[in-house]
């Protein structure tokens, strides 16, 4: 093969995928030199002078010459006078000779493997440049076309041709995708699998939700409002807590925009997922009640050594509290840090029980399960329904039917005493 051919296919290839000349002019150089040590064994006295643009090379071989004796008559960059002499007959002991290089002199074979180095070793160099330049995005919003759809996953297509992917845990449940649809998503992570780079693409991450807010409200692009928290469920709800740094500016009032203009965009793209912003603040009482909010909150108790917060409120209350599935308690806990609990309040003064007084007929075990997650006395528990206490405690459904039914007999049999007692006192 001659090289302006195989110099000509290569720069028309490297171009193609975008390799600076500079980088190309490397790889040339960097595949002929390792021709040369495989034949010659060193590339020390050789030099390689490329012009892509023209499609030549030329590879001179510098050797000093040496008596036909001479004991270092057999180094690489020594060559004996009577060879040097039928290059050029006035050459003399001691004198330098270069000598050209053709590309043929290697060999048919080794031209090809340096062809196939070639388009392996720009490959190799588009992975990683495509690997470094997604790395740099982590974090970031990108917009790509979709090109295949699979059960597992939604293969993407930049502006470049590049392969993402989206898998089904990082999609919004909601989310349909058709072939040549545009979809925005944020760079979740890069992998490099079997020395192939993986970048995959999330639309569930709390990132996404917070590069959209930065995009769609000026005062948190530019540092007036900051974002401390984000807590998601994909596609159902999410609770975003912000500050502002600037007394003047409203913060929630700048994320939900003008009639919630700015809301509703970042809305449509979530599939509806119903956003709910809060003022940050450092008083955890409040910071709980706005986290919990649309339900108003009647006291609440926080135990810090435990990490769970006792909320009271009424009963029209506590279903708003918990919300659709558990939702708005879930992520009310994630937001605040604090896993919380929700009791009903009682109306009016009524005598309570505590629960150390039911020793005799519950385990001490299960009292102390109780009393971790905040239930001491005996209405608290009856305030709690038997579903929701095996959901918080270690207690088996069979136990926990058991002491409701102790309890609640306790209170019945106190209630039938004073209703007895009364008459009593009546009469006199």
């Amino acid at each position: 093969m001659d090289s302006s051919i195989l110099i000509e296919s290569f720069a028309e290839f490297a171009k193609f995928k975008n390799i600076d000349r500079p980088t190309m002019m490397r790889i040339l150089e960097d595949v002929f030199r390792t021709m040369i040590r495989k034949k010659w064994g060193t590339d020390e006295n050789f030099d390689i002078i490329l012009n892509v643009e023209k499609g030549d090379l030329e590879i001179w071989r510098n050797r000093e010459i040496v008596d036909d004796n001479s004991e270092d008559i057999w180094d690489t960059d020594k060559i004996p006078f009577s060879e040097a002499i039928k290059i050029e007959p006035d050459f003399e002991v001691g004198e330098e000779v270069s000598e050209l290089i053709k590309l043929e002199d290697f060999g048919r074979r080794a031209v090809l493997t340096a062809r196939q180095t070639l388009i392996q070793r720009v490959k190799d160099l588009e992975k990683d440049l495509l690997y470094q330049k997604y790395k740099d995005q982590v974090g970031e919003i990108i917009s790509g076309e979709v090109y295949q759809v699979w059960n597992r996953e939604v293969l993407i297509l930049d502006s470049e041709d590049n392969e993402l992917l989206i898998p089904k845990g990082e999609q919004i449940p909601k989310d349909r995708y058709r072939k040549g649809d545009v979809v925005r998503a944020v760079v979740q992570r890069v992998e490099i699998i079997n020395g192939t780079p993986k970048i995959i693409l999330s639309r569930t991450s709390p990132q996404f939700l917070e590069r959209l807010f930065e995009n769609e409200v000026p005062e948190i692009f530019d540092g007036l409002i900051t974002i401390k928290k984000i807590v998601r469920e994909p596609g159902e709800r999410a609770k975003v807590a912000v500050e502002s740094y600037d007394d003047r500016i409203d913060p929630v009032g700048a994320c939900v925009g003008m009639k919630g203009s700015r809301i509703h965009t970042i809305v449509r793209e979530l599939e509806n997922e119903n956003i709910d912003v809060i003022n940050y603040t450092d008083n955890m009482e409040l910071y709980i009640q706005r986290a919990l909010s649309p339900a108003k909150i009647g006291s609440i108790k926080i135990n810090e050594e435990t990490g769970r917060v006792s909320v009271f409120l009424k009963p029209d209350q506590v279903s708003l509290a918990i919300g659709k599935g558990g939702q708005n308690i879930k992520l009310a806990s994630k937001l605040v840090g604090l896993e919380i609990d929700v009791f009903r309040e009682t109306e009016g003064f009524e005598e309570d029980i505590d629960l150390e007084e039911f020793s005799d007929e519950i385990e001490a075990w299960v009292i102390d399960e109780l009393k971790r997650i905040g239930l001491d006395t005996g209405r608290s528990v009856l305030a709690v329904t038997k579903e929701d206490l095996v959901r918080r405690t270690e207690l088996e459904e069979e136990t926990v039917e058991d002491l409701l039914k102790i309890i609640r007999s306790e209170f019945e049999s106190e209630a039938e005493t004073e209703s007895e007692s009364e008459p009593e006192e009546n009469n006199n």
